[in-house]
């Protein structure tokens, strides 16, 4: 998406998923700040919000006038030591000046690596001569994106990849001692995730599982329909579930009453997206909602306990 040229006030950008761009600007216009766009990035003049389809957000942009490569990295480096290029226009310019900056050190992570804890900004090129840079942004990855060290072997599928990120994001996971239900968990991407965490896990789906997550310790497959299940106090529950969002919101809304103290799930849209039933997620007290860097046309919604021994 595109308009013409950045707005004259710039408070937040908010950085969209490779295709998910509408779905970030339609977000973010029922909120009341319709954004203006530079590549990827959406640009308002409002105070920066929790936007669900934002791979991350940039809290405080500045510009920064770039009459040259050096007077470029030397503003940068005046205000802080580490930034992330994001490449919009000008890719060899902002190749020389990204050069002249200290490198961002961004090797995979091991899951269950914690998160990166220094402090990095984002940074970009308006035009020829105009940086567009912010020295917060809400994630610690670069350009919102976490890279992990991928286990091709193990897991019969790459949905793995998406609950991992989410558990990083998070910085909380289940522990040796604690239960989980994977609802949907056929062939079994998730339940690989949770069993090689130590957790007891009931998979639940009409589908059998892959034979060797079958077989992990602590693994047990429960051939009902997730929907027929009754809600119970579990530690951690989560949901892959191909269904309609509205749907899911009545099965998480009666697991919470039932006690349940931890809940990932994904919401996954078929066809448009229902943004009204996503909105009646982020409503939930204590929830967080996002699209991560390996959702397709979905979003994850969690749900924490304030207490926690897992992360």
């Amino acid at each position: 998406m595109s308009a013409p040229g950045p707005p004259t006030a710039i408070s937040a950008a908010y950085l969209a998923a490779e295709g998910f761009e509408a779905d970030l600007a339609t977000e973010l216009t029922r909120r009341g700040h319709p954004p203006r766009w530079h590549g990827r990035l959406a640009l308002t003049d409002a105070p920066p919000v929790h936007a669900a389809w934002a791979l991350e957000c940039w809290t405080s942009p500045v510009l920064l006038p770039a009459p040259s490569v050096k007077a470029a990295a030397d503003a940068l480096r005046a205000i802080q030591r580490n930034w992330a290029l994001l490449p919009t226009l000008h890719h060899r310019r902002a190749a020389l000046i990204e050069a002249r900056l200290p490198p961002v050190k961004a090797r995979p992570l091991a899951f269950p690596e914690p998160a990166p804890t220094g402090h990095l900004g984002g940074w970009t090129m308006l035009d020829a001569t105009t940086l567009l840079a912010s020295p917060s942004k809400t994630s610690p990855f670069v350009n919102g994106t976490p890279r992990f060290v991928e286990d091709r072997q193990g897991p019969p599928s790459r949905a793995y990849l998406k609950l991992w990120e989410a558990l990083t994001r998070l910085g909380r996971h289940p522990v040796p001692g604690e239960t989980c239900l994977d609802l949907g968990a056929a062939p079994g991407g998730w339940t690989w995730v949770l069993a090689g965490l130590g957790a007891g896990v009931t998979a639940v789906d009409k589908s059998p599982l892959d034979p060797a997550i079958a077989a992990m310790p602590g693994v047990t497959w429960l051939g009902e329909s997730a929907f027929g299940l009754t809600p119970r106090p579990v530690d951690w529950l989560f949901s892959d579930i191909i269904c309609y969002p509205e749907r899911l919101l009545g099965l998480v809304q009666r697991w919470m009453a039932a006690g349940a103290r931890n809940i990932v799930c994904t919401l996954k849209f078929q066809g448009e997206t229902d943004h009204a039933t996503a909105e009646s997620f982020a409503a939930i007290p204590g929830s967080t909602l996002f699209h991560g860097a390996h959702n397709k046309h979905e979003l994850t919604f969690a749900w924490l306990s304030a207490q926690g021994s897992g992360g």
